[in-house]
This record gives structure tokens, sequence and C-alpha cells, in this order.
């Protein structure tokens, strides 16, 4: 079960991008519109093992036993390596960040709307995935993206993802939604019962609706937006909120919710649909026509870690097939490993989470931090970042 909300960021001010460049393989390149990637060396050889390995974690993704004696798999670890697992767990991925640039941490489960800013921040190092034997079996899916490497160059192992679901009561909402028109449909009758995730990031979810419904727009990644795009996306978003009855930032409190009556329509994870089925509400989830936007974390080592040989024997652990799918049931998402679908003690989870369905995924549009230089490739005008996403969200919210 996911124990903590997976928040996405709060405010986070401009980034000043600063690097020297050079070979990927060392580290270095550049990312969208030439954007200079700080140059780092990556581990070049894997030594004896520190002793200790500091991890900056969400809520859930480093479980020893304390939570439950049956959901562990740091002990294990420990006493194979020999590497003492320090858990910081943060709440939002702003957090994480800050607490990244500090120096005190060796790794970090980012998630998308944070890896581009520790890459390009320069507080992350290169990845060298032949020091990672579980990395030839992750899903090919979720290598070598546009927030977890550069120029092919891996900053981090993938974890796990997940989609953001439209969720909706049967008993309620009818006829069945299959758009995301649903949230937006100005004359909705469930006017003050929709629902809606609470986070900037969500700008990008108005963005790839419009992106499928008004392709005058040219949007061609709803995390690339001009001026043009993004004031569509945030005029939809304030004509939305005279919709919503609460943006939830708590998924114990969705599942209540929607168990409630309290909302009918919303965004959702699978994890919290399972959660409201299993509490007998009249609920199900869909992957709407349009796609839908997603997650996918992934684990970072720090540029100056202190302990960097613990730091890689931890991403190697934590991507086991065992491990990755303890994690994936207790947090509920579809695990990274692709021979982590043996390892569930659910042998139907890899199937619920469309963990091996590649044709779901590709719809599947993953967060990644919004950049003034756009995402999408273009060059010849300015996106808005995510500093101008978090000031616009504040404002949609009033």
């Amino acid at each position: 079960m996911r124990h903590k909300l997976l928040m996405s960021a709060l405010a986070a001010g401009v980034l000043v991008l600063a690097g020297c460049g050079g070979d990927g393989d060392d580290g270095g390149g550049s990312g969208p519109g030439g954007l200079s990637v700080p140059k780092v060396d990556k581990l070049a050889a894997l030594g004896q093992g520190e002793g200790a390995v500091n991890v900056i974690a969400w809520a859930g993704y480093v479980e020893d036993g304390s939570t439950d004696p049956k959901v562990d798999w740091v002990s294990g670890f420990e006493k194979e390596t020999g590497c003492q697992v320090n858990t910081k767990v943060a709440g939002t991925s702003d957090e994480m960040v800050t607490l990244m640039k500090t120096g005190e941490y060796d790794v970090v489960s980012a998630s998308g709307d944070a890896s581009l800013r520790l890459i390009y921040g320069g507080d992350v190092a290169p990845v060298n995935t032949d020091l990672i034997a579980n990395y030839s079996d992750v899903f090919e899916g979720l290598k070598n993206k546009q927030w977890n490497s550069v120029d092919n160059q891996p900053y981090g192992v993938p974890h796990g993802r997940g989609a953001n679901l439209l969720m909706y009561r049967t008993d309620t909402v009818k006829p069945a939604p299959t758009s995301w028109g649903a949230v937006f449909d100005a004359n909705s009758p469930y006017q003050g019962k929709i629902t809606a995730y609470d986070s900037p990031i969500y700008i990008a979810d108005a963005a790839l609706y419009l992106m499928k419904t008004k392709p005058d727009l040219g949007i061609k990644n709803p995390y690339a937006l001009d001026e043009t795009q993004f004031k569509a996306a945030t005029d939809l978003l304030t004509e939305q909120n005279k919709l919503i009855g609460e943006y939830w930032s708590d998924y114990t409190k969705e599942v209540q919710a929607f168990k409630s009556g309290d909302s009918v329509l919303g965004t959702t994870w699978q994890v919290i649909a399972n959660l409201a089925t299993a509490d007998k509400a009249p609920v199900e989830a869909i992957l709407p026509a349009e796609g839908a936007t997603g997650w996918s974390d992934t684990w970072m080592i720090s540029s100056k870690a202190k302990h960097p040989n613990c730091g890689y024997l931890w991403m190697n652990h934590i991507i086991s097939p065992k491990a990755n799918a303890g994690v994936a049931e207790w947090f509920g998402e579809a695990p990274a490993n692709k021979l982590s679908c043996a390892e569930t003690a659910d042998k139907n989870h890899c199937t619920t989470f469309h963990a091996e369905d590649e044709a779901y995924f590709d719809q599947v549009w993953y967060w990644t931090t919004p950049l003034a230089q756009c995402v999408d490739g273009r060059t010849d005008v300015t996106c808005k970042d995510y500093a101008a996403w978090t000031q616009a969200w504040t404002t949609i919210k009033g």
C-alpha cells in the first residue's frame, strides 16, 4: 500500500543551469534547446562498500520491517553488503531537490518533476550501468528517457511507473466516461463533485487534453508549453476550478471521498482505485481515449556521494527481482524489472498495473520537469518553466 502522497514539487525557483558540457559518457552533454549539462564523472569501477548509504526516498520505498515485519527488503541488503541504510523520507520533489543539494545524501528516488532539475543542476552523477547487473532486466520502455537520461547517458536506474487515471462512481456517472472531457465539461452535471490532483504538474493533464482535442494549438508534448499553449491550458483549468469539489492531496482522503460520494469523478492512481474497490466503493478507473500523464521514478546517485560504492550496491539491489517486486506491491505500482512479475505475492499484480503492457504505457506521458528550454526540442520559442507552472497553479486554485 502507498503510505504517503506522491506529491509533486511546490514552489521552485528559476533554475540557473550552468555547465561545461563535454562528452555524454563523462556526464556532460546537451539537453533540450542545447541546454548545457554540468560535466560530472561517473564511477569507473565498483570498489569496497563504505559501510553506509544515505538515502532520500518516498515513503514506502525503503522498508526495513519496522512498518510491517513482513515487509523488509533492507535488512538482507545490509547483511549481505555491510552497507547500513540510513533513510530520510521526503514528502515532495522540491524537498528532495533541496536535500540533494546539501551533499549529505548518496541516492534519491526522484520523480520526473525533480530528475531534470537534479541533472541540469549538477546534483546527480551519470550512472555506469555496467556496474549494475540488474539494469539489463529493466523494461526497455523505461531506459534512456527524457526524464532520466541525456544524450543516451543514463542518470539513474528506473524504479517503477504508473498512470494518472480517470476514476468514476459507476452508480452515479452515466454514461460511463471515455474521455478527459468529462472533467473539463463546463456544463457537467457533476459540478462540485469532481476532483483533481493537487499539484502544478496537473497543468500537463489539461495540456494533454488540449493536445488531443485542439491540434491547432500545436502542443506536441504536455510538458513543453509556450506562452499561447500555456495560457490555453491554464484557462481550461481556471474554468475547471468552478467544477472542483476539492483537489486531492492524500490518497486515503480520495478513497473516502469516492466512498461517501463527495467525489464521483476525477483523476486517480490504480492503487487508489484498488483500495476504493476493496472498501466497497462502486468505482472504476480507466485510461481515457486521449491517454494520460503518469510517473516513472528513478534512483539517482549524488555527484557528491560520500558512499558511492554502497550507493551503487543499493541501486542494484532495489531493482533486483525480489526487492523491486516487494516495493511495487507495497507501494502500488508497476515494477521496473521485468523479472519481478514472477516474484510478486499477488500473481495478478503485473497484469493489474500493466507492467508488461508497453502498448498501454505508450499512451502515458511521464512527468517531466518543464524547462524554459522547451523539452520538445523547439528552439525558436521559450517555454514556461516549473516556476511559472507553480505560480499559475496558485492562481488557478484561488
